[in-house]
């Protein structure tokens, strides 16, 4: 049986729309294909804090932080000192300033707190435990030019406010210091009574600025 024209050109049409339909699927997956994917987002490193032990710095992962600034004040460039006269007296205590001037020819810098404690002698043995850490004031980062003038003040509590037998009483005449962050100690003549048994008679507070407080 011979189809007729009108059957004949719907199936041509059909055919035609088909062809069409698979161009369009094509050409979509080919672009799906060439089309570059998007690049992930990336997220910023966090900042760093660095200069441990003194004020913090923050710096991004790429910087490199700079040594800037003077060093801090070795041992050997200062003259440590207590002068005995500037003590004031008040509840059973006395208060002292431990003085840290700077005699090299060059800034330094000075941070936190001394370590103290009564000797025997220059190099001898330790007399009861060393000076607590007052916090009173906070610290700060404290620069010295040549021939200026720091201190830390240090209560010495009346080693007599003990019982005898508690305290096993002495007469200290030596103070062992060493200056911020420093290994080598300094030693300054200085006499007061002292407890030789484990009774706390020292405190410090930090380095401040000038050679007295208020």
């Amino acid at each position: 049986m011979t189809p007729s024209p009108a059957r004949d050109g719907k199936r041509r049409r059909a055919g035609l729309a088909a062809a069409l339909a698979c161009s369009a699927a094509l050409a979509a997956a080919c672009g799906s294909a060439s089309s570059p994917a998007a690049a992930p987002a990336t997220t910023p490193a966090p900042s760093q804090s660095v200069n441990p032990g003194g004020p913090a710095v923050s710096v991004s992962p790429s910087a490199t932080p700079a040594a800037t600034g003077p060093a801090p004040c070795a041992t050997s460039a200062l003259k440590v000192a207590v002068p005995a006269g500037n003590g004031n007296a008040a509840a059973g205590s006395s208060y002292y300033p431990v003085q840290f001037s700077n005699a090299s020819a060059t800034s330094c810098t000075l941070y936190g707190y001394p370590g103290v404690s009564f000797v025997t002698a220059p190099g001898g043995s330790q007399i009861g435990p060393a000076a607590t850490r007052n916090p009173a004031f906070p610290r700060q980062l404290i620069t010295l030019a040549p021939g200026q003038v720091a201190h830390a003040e240090l209560q010495v509590v009346d080693a007599e406010n003990y019982p005898p037998a508690d305290c096993g009483l002495v007469t200290a005449r030596w103070l062992k210091i060493y200056p911020p962050n420093q290994t080598a100690p300094a030693y300054v003549g200085f006499t007061a009574r002292a407890c030789s048994k484990p009774k706390q008679i020292l405190s410090v507070q930090t380095t401040q600025t000038g050679a007295t407080g208020p």
